[in-house]
């Protein structure tokens, strides 16, 4: 499944193997970007060193198949601008049939285009056609923007927090969720 060309010539489609290294790229930037001052500089610059091998894994994962969706956008001129990723809930315990966002990563210089709107609605849409009745996701706690772009699309806090560590840092996360089947606010 693909969508059509937005008005502002971002293309959604389906990730392919082709596409591995420059989606780790993407993600490796993304933090660098969005998490600079929230996680340990350290942890963030070390991502550098393990592209080739993160690659490799998203590969190999989508060569065996798997259940996640990943899904990509692109534009005429600079080529993958943004990736989104989804999936069954991770979380034990948690209802089997719910739908976690693992990730959605824009490149910072894209930011503000409308890449990660298209990637949402496009997350959404599929989730819900999946039979997903809610989507979850985890946010760093501090990390405002995307807060707030996660609240635009209609996702709210559920109160659940956890942390990572990172280079001996813990890292604060909130949970929030969407239903689903219902429109995304704009």
């Amino acid at each position: 499944m693909t969508t059509g060309t937005t008005p502002t010539g971002i293309h959604v489609r389906d990730m392919t193997v082709d596409d591995c290294e420059a989606v780790t790229r993407l993600r490796v930037r993304g933090w660098q970007a969005a998490y600079a001052g929230l996680v340990p500089q350290s942890y963030l610059e070390g991502m550098d060193r393990t592209v080739a091998e993160d690659a490799e894994r998203r590969r190999a994962s989508l060569a065996r198949g798997t259940t996640l969706v990943n899904v990509v956008a692109e534009r005429t001129g600079p080529g993958m601008i943004g990736w989104a990723c989804y999936g069954p809930y991770r979380e034990n315990g948690g209802p089997p049939a719910r739908g976690e966002l693992y990730a959605l990563y824009v490149a910072p210089e894209q930011i503000g285009t409308g890449a990660g709107r298209a990637l949402m609605a496009e997350t959404l849409t599929r989730a819900a056609a999946d039979g997903f009745p809610d989507l979850v996701l985890w946010v760093l706690k501090e990390n405002a923007p995307a807060r707030r772009f996660y609240e635009r699309a209609g996702f709210r806090p559920d109160g659940a927090e956890e942390s990572f560590e990172a280079d001996g840092a813990l890292v604060p996360e909130v949970r929030y969720v969407r239903a689903l089947g219902g429109p995304a606010a704009s």
